[in-house]
């Protein structure tokens, strides 16, 4: 088994990447800060499918930490996700210090407005700037073809939506459905942090959705009804902490009255210090998971 190059700097993952493309082969990019779990890696087994070449990231954003986050303890397993990588196949993986990523002096950040206030957002000031600036900074890197992210992240993955068609990026994002454990509980990095209890505790989140997907199917379509029964099941587990319940519109991420079409439900709770979010597509997975093509 080869294993992947391991490239630290811009500039070299840039000649990679213009090396690909004298060849004529396509660039598959999966950006991720690393503690890699099954999530991560079905990212990476759908690049493959699809891309000639793949590249994965592993990049602990500083810019997207607010000051009382978990910068300072967020898992850096790197030779353990350096071997799930090579398993998994990759061509190279980037993993850039935060100086070569953010050189003394640098001062533009990408920040997009509107979107960037809404669900984790209006929790976490500042997070979709620093997610939006490293990820522009990720494409000018790779100049990928396409980029894979999960609906796990939804929010994100509408930021990013609009930021690649507003800067005009040719990079199709292309959006994997979540991946869960066999309880339901969705897979994160952040699943490390909790305690057995808090375990058993996060599968709230899951079982809140799991409710308003019932009622959906019974013929319920007011937001507000929909909403309170979600929230009324992540009230009953006393020792979580509700950040959002929210029904929104995917492209614009703006709450919705009523459910028509295709709707994101989406939740985001506190399982002691753990955030932890999730989310459901109600009415069937919408048009922009799959494939999001940037103009060009």
């Amino acid at each position: 088994m080869t294993s992947p190059e391991i490239v630290r700097s811009v500039s070299r993952m840039q000649a990679l990447s213009r090396e690909a493309r004298r060849e004529g082969r396509s660039i598959g990019l999966v950006p991720t800060m690393g503690a890699l779990h099954a999530g991560h890696l079905s990212l990476v087994a759908a690049a493959k499918t699809s891309c000639d070449v793949v590249v994965a990231s592993i990049f602990v954003n500083p810019l997207q930490f607010g000051p009382s986050e978990d910068f300072s303890r967020y898992p850096r397993p790197f030779d353990e996700d350096l071997r799930k990588l090579r398993e998994a196949g990759v061509d190279a993986v980037f993993a850039p210090s935060v100086e070569e990523m953010y050189p003394a002096g640098a001062a533009t950040t990408v920040y997009v407005e509107g979107l960037s206030e809404r669900l984790d957002g209006a929790s976490r000031p500042g997070h979709f700037r620093g997610v939006a600036t490293v990820v522009a900074k990720l494409f000018e890197a790779g100049q990928p073809d396409r980029a894979f992210f999960g609906q796990k992240d939804a929010a994100q993955v509408a930021v990013l939506r609009k930021m690649t068609r507003d800067l005009l990026m040719p990079v199709e994002l292309v959006v994997c459905p979540i991946m869960r454990e066999p309880d339901g509980l969705a897979m994160s990095s952040r699943n490390i942090y909790l305690s057995p209890e808090q375990r058993k505790q996060a599968l709230c989140l899951r079982r809140s959705l799991a409710r308003v997907e019932e009622r959906f199917a019974s013929g319920e379509r007011d937001a507000a009804k929909l909403i309170a029964s979600g929230k009324a099941a992540i009230a009953a587990e006393p020792c979580m902490r509700l950040d959002y319940f929210a029904i929104v519109n995917w492209e614009t991420l703006e709450p919705l009255a009523r459910v028509e079409g295709e709707t994101l439900v989406a939740v985001a709770a506190w399982v002691g210090e753990t955030r932890l979010i999730d989310n459901v597509v109600l009415g069937g997975l919408p048009t922009p998971i799959g494939s999001l093509q940037a103009p060009s």
